[in-house]
């Protein structure tokens, strides 16, 4: 099925872009040609994250509630044996799988998802695996190498994203702080964090924080709310994006050891009403490169460096839930411009880039959609 999607283009000039990115707002904009379709692909139970095996006729899809998909191009998608048990619930559930950077030699993949803890504690989990393909696909050697600490009673605000950085020797785990507020600046927790790790679970010497010990040697930058995509660019820098409180959603530019000051600062407002001082008011805190107010729910992150799409090479490419659609920014070196976003009327959890170049979504909740975008003209 093909259905028609919309495109508000490029900002007009520099002027227009600065003041969009200066208001904080970014309104959908109405039905206009675009140069691509939507082609649905297939469905799944609650997706939240997909990854392509070499190829790209695979992919590895998760489903919440606990299953594990291989997805086959020319072929029916099965159920991947040996996936971890989950704790469901809230936003609870299996999360990401991103492969090893010796996947090809080695098979490795990981995936993160939420465990249960003692009483009604729960906490994220990574672990790392061996697939093994065929006509009963499986994992083997399923281990955990990194968790949450502390567990803590809720179902929210897990995080949970994965990347590796580009030479493939670190690799990058998103920590929500569990709606509690504070752990985001704790030090004495991994919460509101995003880590550093080795590709074994192990802290690199050289991680900000590594002479404390502890969790607090695996943190990477601090002052993180709901982070729900991670990325790297094509140059090497590496971006996050996180659901802020009421208003204030943000892109930023991930720094060493920096603090990005959540709670303390937000360009958002608690929910029961009361304000937090936006980021201007202290300086000495991070600030992001690009927000949204009202907010937009983003979810899953992607660098677009292909040509397929005119004027797309060099964006991040970003999934809205309340926003249900997709957002494209524009990279110009450590500054962002919000450069379009488009009205799928449907929740956005996965962004990815095929090895062709080309995008794909995953919509959100039951009987979500996998949507390729086809560039007009093919």
């Amino acid at each position: 099925m093909i259905v028609a999607a919309c495109s508000s283009g490029p900002a007009s000039n520099a002027a227009d872009t600065a003041a969009l990115d200066a208001s904080g707002d970014q309104p959908a904009t109405p039905l206009a040609e675009a140069p691509f379709t939507v082609r649905e692909i297939a469905r799944f139970d609650e997706p939240w994250a997909m990854t392509f095996l070499p190829g790209g006729q695979q992919a590895l899809v998760t489903e919440r509630a606990g299953k594990l998909k291989l997805w086959r191009e020319n072929g029916p998608t099965r159920d991947v044996a040996g996936a971890p048990a989950v704790a469901y619930g809230g936003q609870g559930g299996l999360g990401d799988v991103i492969l090893a950077p010796d996947f090809a030699r080695s098979g490795t993949i990981y995936l993160s998802w939420v465990e249960a803890g003692s009483g009604d504690s729960f906490g994220a989990v990574v672990g790392k695996a061996t697939l093994v393909q065929g006509a009963a696909p499986r994992l083997e050697g399923l281990r955990i190498i990194w968790k949450q600490d502390p567990k803590l009673p809720g179902r929210g605000h897990f995080s949970h994203r994965l990347a590796f950085s580009p030479d493939g020797q670190y690799l990058f785990i998103t920590s929500g702080e569990r709606q509690k507020f504070d752990p985001a600046q704790d030090m004495g927790k991994n919460l509101g964090k995003i880590v550093r790790l080795k590709p074994d679970g192990s802290v690199p010497a050289d991680n900000p924080f590594a002479e404390r010990g502890g969790v607090t040697a695996q943190i990477w930058s601090l002052g993180h709310r709901n982070l729900l995509g991670i990325a790297f660019d094509g140059s090497g820098k590496l971006w996050q994006q996180e659901m802020g409180p009421k208003g204030g959603d943000e892109v930023n530019l991930v720094e060493r050891g920096a603090n990005y000051g959540y709670p303390i600062v937000s360009n958002g407002s608690h929910y029961d009403g009361k304000d937090i001082p936006d980021h201007p008011t202290r300086p000495e805190y991070a600030a992001p490169k690009l927000w949204w107010n009202p907010s937009i729910s983003p979810a899953g992150l992607a660098w677009y460096g292909g040509d397929l799409y005119p004027g797309w090479k060099n964006s991040l490419l970003m999934g809205a839930l309340s926003g249900q659609g997709l957002i494209r920014m524009a990279i110009d070196g450590d500054t962002l411009h919000k450069a379009d976003r488009w009205d799928f009327g449907q929740r956005i959890r996965e962004v990815e880039v095929g090895e062709d170049g080309a995008v794909w979504l995953l919509g959100d909740g039951k009987d979500g959609k996998l949507m390729r975008l086809v560039p007009k003209g093919q």
